[in-house]
């Protein structure tokens, strides 16, 4: 399956960027691909969030998300358009000085008529693009 690993350090505690990362209904704000989210089916640590996301196309999909405050977020794939598979995670390391070491890891599959050139846009320009944008919205609030 293909995927992709990214770091950033961000200048802000760990604490901070994982609240950042759990505030599902905040993305609309601040990463321009994503359309809608809403969020359903908690239970305890796990979530379910449903997403519409245009790259390329709009393209709707859910997963189910496990919180492991403050370090780490996870999630599995449940369903959706295109998307055969999609899971991945956040790690947060403090990075010293009040700084916070974030990586993202993703593994997704799509189906047969989702071209190569497709997949690796998300991962070599949309990720980094991402990550820049959960750094500046960690620093600036």
């Amino acid at each position: 399956m293909p995927g992709a690993t990214r770091s950033i350090v961000i200048n802000a505690p760990v604490e901070k960027v994982f609240d950042i990362i759990v505030q599902y209904d905040k993305y609309k704000e601040f990463l321009s691909e994503v359309k809608e989210v809403r969020t359903s089916g908690r239970q305890g640590n796990e979530i379910n969030v449903h997403y519409k996301v245009d790259v390329v196309k709009t393209v709707s999909y859910t997963i189910r998300v496990k919180e492991e405050r403050p370090t780490r977020m996870s999630w599995s794939f449940v369903e959706g358009e295109f998307m055969k598979d999609n899971k991945g995670s956040w790690v947060l390391e403090p990075a010293g000085e009040g700084k916070t070491k974030a990586t993202y890891n993703v593994e997704m599959s799509f189906g047969l008529l989702v071209p190569k050139t497709v997949v690796n846009a998300l991962a070599e320009t949309s990720l980094p693009k991402m990550l820049e944008a959960f750094k500046r919205r960690a620093e600036s609030t």
